[in-house]
Order: C-alpha cells, then structure tokens, then sequence
C-alpha cells in the first residue's frame, strides 16, 4: 500500500521518523549546527504540552522563576562530580564584544573575559548560589522553584526532538529540612511526571530508579521515566534527582533549625525536556504521518468542507456554523475553507495527526450530517452521523482516542518487555535481532562481561524494575 511516509516504519524507522517531523512541519535544523527551529506546529503542541505540566508543577506547591543564561566557571568548579558530567558538553562565553579586523566581524582580543561563562547546561550551581541567600531559617523551608528555559548541551550527533544542542525544558530545583523530606519528594516529582505521561501524552512509562552507574552527576538518587519506541529503543523522557547535601554544602545553603543550630539543607532536582516531543512523535505516529492524542494537539477536530465552484460560499458558511458549535463547547477546531484540493486538504491534516476529522460536502449539508474519520483509527472508523450527534459526542470521542491511544501503546510495550535468565541469554537474544527492554537480575550486570556487551550492541542499563529493585531494564536507546 502507499503511504504518505517513505520509507516506512519498518523498512527504515530512523529515516522515517526524520521524514515525519518534516511531513507534518515540525521543525527543521537551522543553521546553528546541532540546534533546531521549532515551527509554529510543533510549538503548538510544546505549548499545549508546556501549559498542563506547568499547572501540575504549581499543584505540587512549586513557584516560577528565572535564572541566568551565563553561569561563572567558578560555580561549576565548586561541584567536581557534577560538572564532571557535563564537561564534554558545555558551550563557554569568553569575549564580550566583536572586533571587525580584516573585513570580518571576529571577538575583539581586547574584549577577553577575565572568567570565561557557561551557558546553561543545568542550573543547579546558579541556583544553588541564590538559595544560599534565600534560605536562612528552617521557616524558608520548603523552598520549591522551577524556571521554563532553554538549555546548551553541545550534542556531536543531533536529531530533532531527540538529541539538539539547545532544546527547552523546565528544571525544578526544591530545598528540605530533612533527607526524609528530600526523598519523599523527588519521588512525588517522578510520579508527577508519570501520571502527566500518561494522562496527557496517554504514554505508558517504565519508572524505576538509575543504577549507580547511570545516576545523574552529583545526585544520590535517580529516578527517571524510560519510554519505549516502536522500534523498541528506550528513550528517556524525564529524571528526578535527590541530590543529598551536595549541592547545599558547595553552595552554603545553611539554614537555623528549630533547635537553634545551623545546618546544611537537603536538595532535588527534576526536569522534562522538548525530547517528550520526540518520544510522543515516535511512539503513536504511523506511516502516513503523526498521530496526536486531543490533550495536545493543536487542533483536536479539523472540518473539511468539500466544495464545488457553485456551492463555494454556502458550504463554507455550514461548515464554520458546525466549527463554531464544536468551538463553543471547548474544543479546539479548525476549518479549513482554502482553496487547497479536498484530497490535498485530507492529507496534509493527516500527516498532522489532527485526533478526528470531519468532512462535509453538499449531500451532507442537504442532511444535516457529517463524515467523520477517527486519526488513530484511520478509513475503518469513517462514519456519517447528524451535526447534532457530532456536537452532543465530540467531546466523547475525543476522549475515547485519548484512552485508545494509551492502550495500544501499553499493549505493544507488554509485548516489547522480556525476561532474560542470565547474560548468555541476553545476548543471544541482541544477537537474533530482537529489540525491546530486557529484563535482567541487576547483579549480573555489574562485571566486564555486561561491559563488553554494552560495548558490542550499543546497549544501556536504562533502570531498575520499581516492582523489583534486583532486577534491571536493559535496552539500546536514543
């Protein structure tokens, strides 16, 4: 059959997955190499993304702010394992003004900082810095804050959405009385984040804690979300850190407890990125394009009226009644009344994943009837039904694509997750071409043996089994 994706998820994921941001006009790179431009569509959904997880952060008692771009060198040299981390990635501000010497603007000589900058890879320095001032008394606590930015990680082999040199995230950074305190919450966050994954990117999530191995630079304690890709990669959608006294300590974030004596604080961190965009296109998209579920996308039904050069006007006319019915009861619509062919119409709005799709010509207008098609469902789902029915159940339908949409992905993780006794196992399976996660005891993957496999497939221990902490998830991933 002919898709509207060439080559198709199974002929070439990767390629397809490239050729799907640009059918559905996501982004593209721009001239920054290893940065991205997100285009209006695809900033739509991150904003639609952006907002919901916003008002779950602030449910959880967090406050918004916003800290420098350009962190001194000096703050990454105070937290050794840390930087440590981000080393090999950080982007560095050493002139302060351009100089046109031989017909070229270049940095002006004279201009050389006396202590080079960093731009932003994570912000647990610079804020760490603030919230030694911000924090003096066991009444400061807790203290929770979060900034929506972007970061600079220098990325050798991008790819949109999932590995670029800036990319947008929010970072929330959370100071405590106590390491009970502490915990307790970097565990809320993670679970935050994994209930948003599934009930608004209806993604099912492997949530599990970091083997030390693979924990964030500076942190006790990892927890992070691990997504499953078509192609059964793992891609990590979100981390929360209980970062101990570290960063309290290198920073002096001191406070009086209620016995009167001074003592460090206890931090976290935790943080989702425009990589969940990459993993949302991934795990629900097809070969004819992106599939979205309603709760982000852009346009949640596009009405599609099928004119004549007679009827032109009148039938515009029904259909935006019909849009501005659908608008009046919460739902995002669009129609499209330009002069684009029907058929063209139809598959640019299914490349672009929009959840239903109504269509309606004269023979529809004379019965007061549309034809609606079901994105995730595709022709089979195409059905004709009263205007007054498609106003009384968008809303219905719309949610029924929303839990649907979940449950495939759950369905085809189940069938992507396998249990393997020992690691001549495991690598027999690598060896026969099978993907998806593995399940191995933990203790069998701490000696060179399991080192020399990560080496030869290109795998990771991705994290350990919340069920079961001795066992470990085992995958190849982005």
């Amino acid at each position: 059959m002919k898709t509207a994706i060439t080559p198709t998820r199974a002929e070439n994921f990767s390629e397809w997955y490239q050729n799907l941001i640009v059918a559905a006009d996501l982004a593209e790179n721009s001239p920054v190499r290893g940065c991205m431009t997100i285009k209006p569509y695809g900033w739509a959904i991150w904003e639609l993304m952006r907002d919901e997880m916003d008002k779950r952060i602030k449910a959880c008692g967090v406050q918004n702010a916003n800290f420098p771009l350009l962190i001194p060198i000096d703050f990454f040299n105070k937290e050794a394992e840390h930087v440590a981390g981000f080393a090999k990635e950080c982007a560095v501000v050493t002139h302060h003004r351009l100089k046109m010497i031989d017909g070229k603007l270049q940095p002006d000589p004279d201009s050389k900082l006396t202590e080079p900058y960093i731009i932003r890879p994570t912000s647990e320095t610079i804020i760490g810095d603030a919230m030694s001032r911000w924090v003096q008394s066991h009444r400061d606590l807790p203290l929770k804050l979060n900034q929506w930015v972007n970061v600079m990680r220098w990325e050798m082999r991008p790819r949109l959405f999932l590995r670029t040199s800036e990319f947008n995230w929010q970072e929330g950074h959370n100071v405590f009385a106590t390491h009970e305190e502490a915990n307790a919450d970097a565990r809320k966050m993670h679970k935050m984040y994994g209930d948003y994954m599934r009930e608004v990117l209806a993604i099912p999530s492997i949530m599990g804690e970091k083997t030390p191995e693979e924990r964030f630079a500076g942190a006790d304690h990892t927890y992070t979300l691990e997504h499953i890709m078509q192609d059964g990669k793992a891609l990590q959608a979100g981390t929360s850190h209980d970062l101990g006294q570290h960063f309290s300590k290198s920073f002096g974030i001191q406070f009086l407890g209620t016995d009167g004596k001074l003592q460090h604080a206890w931090t976290t961190s935790w943080g989702t990125t425009t990589r969940m965009m990459g993993s949302l296109f991934m795990i629900h998209s097809d070969d004819d394009g992106l599939v979205l579920p309603p709760a982000v996308a852009p346009y949640q039904i596009v009405i599609i009226p099928i004119v004549r050069e007679e009827n032109a006007d009148v039938l515009n006319s029904f259909a935006e009644k019909v849009g501005q019915q659908l608008q009046d009861n919460g739902i995002r619509v669009l129609v499209d009344s330009s002069d684009m062919r029907a058929p063209d119409k139809m598959w640019k709005w299914i490349k672009r994943g929009v959840p239903l799709r109504v269509e309606i010509g004269a023979r529809e207008m004379e019965s007061d009837s549309v034809t609606i098609t079901r994105r995730d469902l595709g022709k089979d789902s195409k059905r004709t039904i009263s205007v007054a029915d498609l106003i009384k159940e968008a809303k219905d339908i719309l949610n029924q694509i929303q839990v649907d949409m979940y449950n495939a992905a759950e369905a085809r993780n189940k069938k992507m997750i396998k249990d393997v006794a020992d690691l001549a196992a495991l690598e027999s399976a690598l060896e026969n071409g099978e993907i998806g996660f593995f399940r191995i005891k933990y203790d069998q993957t701490t000696n060179e043996e399991f080192e020399a496999l990560i080496e030869k497939y290109k795998i990771s221990r991705r994290c350990l089994d919340d069920k079961d902490p001795t066992y470990v998830f085992v995958a190849k991933s982005y």
